[in-house]
């Protein structure tokens, strides 16, 4: 299933250009069927929501039903185990703890001549999150999409989740929401949801900002509504990279290949290392481990169509090429990889050695898994609490202070054309 490509070679270029347009949103297909929905939605609110939610998840769904209700919620507590609430506590602690040291505080202060210079951060009022849960159930992308929210002082939290046929959301999903605090759950998904949080509804007030993964109708749903709205980013498929030396466990690499394989055809499963016979044993172990597990035929996918192990020249090489890729997630499976952590340029999340699998991060680690894909690690960064937060600039000038500073903004404001910036500061001298 997994293919081994020397680097420097023209397969290898090829492949990495298919690797780096795979996220890329093009489909003008799904992004006419996208404006339709945002346009009817906008135009008829609630009526357009149940009438594509019908269409797409629950036939029998009616406007009333939109909102979950407090019974619902409690009866979804008798039907999961305490063993999951258990475990979704240990991973919101975490994941709370962590995200808490990200927060930031306003702050001012005063120069001598008494201007008083600052940033103003204050926490976004109304935030929408949409949680996929009928084709595959993320539970920890709930988790990951609202406490950072939570943390940040976000004073409203809607999250949007798709009903299954019978008309109810699965319970799961309601617990972890319910034990996150979320008061507000609506029962539609996909492009709808999107546009019922960015335009408003009678049932489903609009939000300030919209986060959350998706499908292609997602993502291009937010694309089109960013401006109206905030989002957070535009998520592809998932992917891993893995850089091992023959000091790595085959047995383990492959895990971990596996691990993202195993989200859909459309996941990367990357390998980067100078030995070819190592790569040999992780296409065999892959071979092994996969035969029994219950995605074998996503994995299978996934592998022939972007499951790679590109051999190179040693580790230095390795690292570079990783950055090159700039992936979603890098594990480190080497001789000292802390010694190599500063080479590392371009990566979503780094997971360190031979005990931090990539899935500890998914769960229950505490850094957040929603992290830039299709190369964004060039730039973007995983979503914190600074996605939630606002920064308002403060400024306060004496006369003195503006006195001082006049005869520079007069003439970068002249060299413009701006002579109306110049007058504004002019006259308030002009008395002396």
């Amino acid at each position: 299933m997994l293919r081994i490509i020397e680097t420097h070679t023209t397969e290898a270029d090829a492949f990495l250009s298919k690797l780096k347009a795979r996220g890329k949103l093009t489909d003008d297909s799904i992004l006419k069927t996208v404006r339709r929905t945002l346009s009817d939605v906008q135009a008829e609110g609630d009526k357009a929501v149940v009438r594509y939610t019908r269409k797409l998840d629950a036939p029998r769904i009616s406007v009333k039903e939109l909102k979950v209700s407090r019974e619902e919620v409690g009866e979804a507590y008798l039907e999961v185990p305490d063993e999951y609430i258990d475990a979704i506590t240990h991973a919101r602690t975490n994941i709370e703890q962590f995200h808490q040291k990200q927060l930031r505080t306003s702050w001012m202060s005063t120069e001598s001549d008494g201007v008083v210079l600052g940033h103003l951060i204050r926490p976004l009022r109304r935030v929408g999150v949409c949680v996929p849960s009928v084709s595959q159930l993320l539970v920890s992308s709930l988790l990951m999409n609202v406490i950072p929210a939570t943390v940040a002082g976000v004073e409203e939290i809607a999250v949007c989740i798709a009903p299954m046929r019978n008309r109810s959301i699965n319970p799961y999903m309601l617990v972890a929401a319910s034990e996150c605090g979320i008061q507000e759950i609506y029962k539609c998904g996909g492009a709808q949801a999107v546009a019922a949080m960015a335009y408003g509804t009678d049932t489903i007030p609009p939000v300030d900002k919209i986060v959350g993964p998706g499908n292609l109708y997602v993502q291009f749903a937010k694309k089109e509504v960013y401006g109206h709205v905030d989002i957070d980013k535009l998520a592809g498929p998932s992917e891993i990279l893995i850089i091992a030396d023959n000091t790595a466990d085959p047995d383990y690499v492959a895990a971990d290949l596996i691990s993202q394989a195993e989200h859909g055809p459309d996941c990367a499963a990357i390998l980067i290392t100078p030995s070819i016979g190592f790569a040999e044993q992780v296409k065999t172990a892959i071979e092994v481990q996969g035969e029994s597990l219950p995605r074998h035929d996503l994995l299978t996918q996934a592998f022939e169509n972007y499951g790679v192990a590109f051999i190179t020249a040693d580790i230095s090489e390795a690292v570079a090429f990783a950055n090159e890729i700039a992936p979603e997630h890098l594990e480190l499976h080497i001789e000292n990889p802390m010694d190599r952590i500063g080479d590392v340029l371009n990566a979503g999340a780094i997971f360190v050695g031979p005990y931090s699998p990539e899935a500890v991060g998914d769960y229950i680690a505490g850094p957040n898994h929603i992290l830039p894909t299709g190369t964004a690690a060039r730039y973007a960064s995983p979503l914190s609490v600074d996605d939630f937060l606002k920064k308002t600039s403060l400024i306060s000038y004496t006369k003195t202070a503006l006195a001082k500073v006049t005869p520079s903004v007069a003439k970068l404001a002249e060299v413009e054309g701006l002579e109306g910036h110049a007058a504004a500061m002019k006259i308030r001298l002009e008395e002396d």
